[in-house]
């Protein structure tokens, strides 16, 4: 079955600049661009991409958009701009004839603030998303849930979200509650969709079995459903807990039961509607 790669990142390493990448992570202190994924893709049955921003700069909007021109699996990005900025409008328009530009992320798990997605700033940015026809991905850690569900309560059906690697559960520890609930209530708003993504890094990256996504992945399946559900390798991240294929494997494992038509939309169609790739 053919897939789309909803959620990976390109990067150019810089050790000032990437300092998220710490040296337990010394597996991703180098370049990663778009060959490095040919023969990976091909294994996988991989057609296409979306490529995520990981520097909060438009510069790596920038980069993204130029390896997409030139990559034809690069089917979309999902960028940086400053959505606090009064003029983000302005700085968008700069975009307005880049076609492969499909939404933007800000590193809010970063923010120390938990209600930082509720600033009036932001949210007068993602109106601005709203207009535009751009999506917002939503990468957040667990205490960051409550103001989330308030947050996408703001849009009604206006604003396409989708929520990054599961929100972050604390699958090492199998932590399941707060998790499950807050979970639960994002799925009721049906303008929001979740990634079946960056879920080895949250586990034992060393000592992780198939088993323990499974609470997980099945809460997702039974909330969100598989019509909001899309596949996500978050690569090159997630080559400091398990290749490429293992990541395939955990998400074949937990969703094969299902009829081969929802299995298309995790591996492929929810991610083309969502991205409008």
């Amino acid at each position: 079955m053919d897939r789309i790669d909803a959620h990976q990142h390109f990067w150019q390493y810089n050790a000032e600049r990437d300092t998220w990448i710490t040296d337990e992570m010394a597996a991703i202190q180098r370049d990663f661009l778009p060959a490095d994924l040919v023969s990976v893709f091909e294994e996988n049955n991989v057609k296409a991409c979306v490529a995520v921003q990981a520097d909060q700069s438009e510069e790596e909007t920038d980069f993204l958009l130029k390896l997409a021109e030139e990559t034809s699996f690069i089917q979309g990005v999902v960028g940086w701009v400053d959505l606090m900025d009064p003029a983000v409008g302005q700085k968008l328009a700069r975009f307005n004839n880049k076609s492969k530009l499909k939404g933007v992320r800000h590193i809010v798990q970063a923010e120390t603030d938990p209600n930082f997605l509720l600033n009036p700033s932001f949210v007068n940015g993602i109106g601005v998303l709203s207009k535009l026809d751009l999506s917002y991905d939503i990468l957040i850690k667990p205490h960051q849930l409550d103001a989330t569900v308030k947050f996408v309560s703001r849009f009604g059906d206006k604003q396409r979200f989708v929520i990054d690697h599961l929100a972050k559960p604390f699958i090492a520890k199998q932590e399941r509650e707060p998790w499950a609930a807050q979970m639960e209530r994002l799925a009721k708003h049906e303008n929001v969709y979740c990634k079946l993504s960056g879920m080895v890094t949250e586990a034992s990256w060393h000592n992780w079995t198939v088993a323990d996504f499974t609470f997980y992945i099945d809460h997702l399946l039974e909330t969100f459903g598989p019509r909001r559900l899309m596949f996500g390798s978050d690569w090159p991240v997630c080559l400091v807990a398990a290749q490429y294929n293992e990541v395939v494997a955990i998400v074949d494992e937990h969703i094969r039961h299902l009829s081969i038509d929802e299995q298309a939309l995790i591996w492929s169609k929810n991610a083309t509607r969502f991205y409008k790739l």
